[in-house]
């Protein structure tokens, strides 16, 4: 009786772990930018840019609803 309790708590625990590596990769994450902590603020970096964007010329604030961040650090309307 003690194996398939054991079997299904190490399926739990691989699934469960699975997960959490996933959504720390950003796998859920379907925002159009990374945040990058810098100090005592963070910039918003756009994901899609290429050459990629430095983190000091990217803004600090996020884009609000109906905006989005250029290639060149500018918050603009969509």
């Amino acid at each position: 009786m003690r194996k398939p309790i054991r079997w299904v708590l190490f399926a739990f625990l691989v699934l469960f772990f699975g997960f959490v590596l996933a959504d720390s990769l950003g796998v859920f994450d379907d925002r159009p930018y990374f945040e990058v902590p810098h100090g005592n603020h963070t910039h918003y970096v756009p994901k899609d840019c290429d050459p990629p964007l430095s983190p000091g010329d990217a803004p600090t604030r996020p884009p609000g609803p109906g905006e989005r961040i250029t290639c060149q650090g500018q918050i603009v309307p969509e």
